[in-house]
């Protein structure tokens, strides 16, 4: 009994002082850029920022269904724009009453669509920027999961799938301005210019809680039983069937939810970019948020946002200095981080850089070798309950 003790104080112990260093990071990446951040940058800068930290939301989604399910999607892009569009037809409808967007009248349309009457409601706006990207996302994943479609097929299915959006939404003049998008830099959400100081400096706060948020709800998915049943699905699903699961609606909702915060990440984009067009849904943007979590090191939530945040201002920085071969600079990078670093920043620091790290403090470095199971508390804490079943049966 004494030993059972024991064992759970070391076990809680152990946890308490994760969630700490943990909890830790988090108040500090708060305090930094809600509130040093905008004490430093112009509103210009800002505004980059606030862009790549809701790229970030998206981020996280991809890493959900890839780094921790192995499915890899190349169409998030499609829940991306769902969510910016949203958003953006709200905020296109704060006129007087009467009066409907300016760009239908280039078409000779003088009724608003039934499609753009409920985003009248705000309500129903912020519904529709988390839940319509996700229903898509549910019923794409339900379509191609059911047939236990996946790897390379899976990819393949959701690049098509953004191209099919793609079209669509640009043919659409009538109804979304097509090509041209909508705009919201000059337009007003509850009485203020949305391209405003005040205002970007507002969504730029918001994007930090929403960030925050959905980082905390993929600690939570990803830990515990859950959690367990993701990386069984990446590691081998047929053993996992065997085991008595069904991998499909797991997929099903883990795609669902990564939909869902790629929409709110389109949104908060959108009103930070000022304009959301078809262009969104290009090919080349949806395998850029793949890069980002390769380079961050996919399977760690915090390699994600790590990720997202060096490449796009790494990005930003090359085509300010060098416009003209920027793209090569870009492309090197990638190169290096595949060739050099397979694993991404979080798995090299994970594997060698805290060895390194040790050794510039004159730390000997840390022996290898696979953990052994006795020395586990929570396997030593099974084992003994399973020994006192099999005493009392």
């Amino acid at each position: 009994m004494k030993d059972e003790i024991s064992i759970l104080a070391r076990t809680k112990k152990q946890k308490r002082q994760k969630l700490l260093i943990e909890g830790a990071g988090i108040i500090g990446f708060s305090l930094f850029f809600a509130i040093l951040m905008p004490l430093i940058l112009p509103i210009f800068r800002l505004q980059l920022l606030g862009r790549f930290l809701a790229l970030a939301i998206a981020a996280l989604g991809i890493d959900l269904i890839w780094g921790y399910t192995g499915l890899l999607s190349l169409g998030h892009g499609i829940f991306f724009a769902l969510g910016g569009y949203a958003l953006a037809m709200y905020i296109k409808l704060q006129l007087p009453p009467g009066e409907i967007p300016e760009f239908f009248t280039l078409y000779g349309v003088n009724d608003l669509p039934g499609l753009w009457k409920p985003f009248y409601s705000f309500p129903f706006t912020l519904f529709a920027v988390i839940v319509i990207p996700g229903i898509v996302a549910g019923l794409l994943g339900y379509l191609v999961f059911r047939n236990r479609i996946k790897g390379v097929y899976f990819s393949i299915i959701t690049q098509a799938a953004l191209i099919v959006f793609f079209n669509f939404f640009n043919g659409q003049q009538q109804l979304i301005n097509g090509t041209n998008g909508l705009k919201t830099e000059t337009d007003k959400i509850f009485g203020f210019v949305v391209g405003s100081p005040p205002v970007q400096l507002a969504f730029y706060e918001i994007t930090i809680l929403f960030l925050i948020a959905t980082y905390l709800l993929c600690r939570w998915l990803t830990s515990g039983r859950f959690g367990n049943l993701l990386i069984a699905i990446r590691d081998d699903e047929v053993r996992l069937r065997f085991s008595g699961y069904n991998p499909t609606w797991f997929k099903v909702l883990v795609f669902s939810i990564s939909g869902a915060f790629a929409g709110i990440a389109g949104a908060l984009y959108t009103v930070q970019t000022g304009i959301i067009t078809p262009n969104i849904m290009d090919v080349a943007f949806s395998i850029e948020m793949v890069i980002w979590v390769a380079v961050g090191g996919r399977g760690s939530l915090v390699g994600a946002i790590l990720g997202t945040l060096l490449v796009r201002l790494g990005r930003t920085l090359l085509s300010e200095q060098f416009p003209e071969v920027w793209l090569f600079f870009q492309g090197a990078l990638f190169l290096i981080v595949v060739t050099i670093l397979p694993d991404g920043i979080v798995g090299w620091m994970r594997s060698v850089g805290f060895d390194k790290i040790r050794a510039l403090f004159g730390f000997q470095k840390a022996i290898v070798s696979y953990p052994r199971l006795e020395e586990d508390p929570e396997i030593e804490l099974e084992r003994e309950e399973f020994e006192q079943k099999i005493t009392k049966d």
